[in-house]
């Protein structure tokens, strides 16, 4: 496959899964409410489990060469939400025997992401 049809997949998987979280988050937030984010929640429930089951299908060499792991894996539920490739990487550590490495990424991944948020948040406010 060419470069370029890479990317024309990822992408198209990409406006998708975009689309689909918006749709999907917004919906059960006017659901729901917003007194609590259940609209990221079940997105990132969703986009975990539904990388996973890709991330399976890889291993059991059913995806590996095909472009809907592009498509799909990559532009999809990467637009979908990056919290299911957070939740794999951490998985496949877990599964590795690598414990502190996983749980360094437990703690980087939020630590930093919010200090990072709020000091965007304290610059604006200048």
């Amino acid at each position: 496959m060419s470069q370029a049809l890479l990317y024309t997949y990822i992408a198209l998987g990409g406006a998708l899964g975009a689309c689909l979280r918006y749709f999907l988050s917004s919906g059960i937030d006017s659901w729901f409410g917003k007194t609590m984010p259940f609209g990221t929640l079940t997105v990132n429930v969703l986009g975990s489990f539904s990388l996973a089951l890709v991330y399976g299908f890889i291993e059991r060499q059913e995806l590996a060469e095909s472009p809907y792991r592009a498509l799909i894996g990559v532009g999809l539920l990467g637009a979908f939400t990056t919290f299911s490739t957070f939740s794999i990487e951490t998985l496949t550590l877990l599964e590795n025997g690598l414990w502190i490495k996983a749980v360094a990424n437990i703690l980087l991944n939020v630590t930093a992401c919010l200090l990072a948020a709020w000091l965007a948040i304290e610059l604006l406010k200048g």
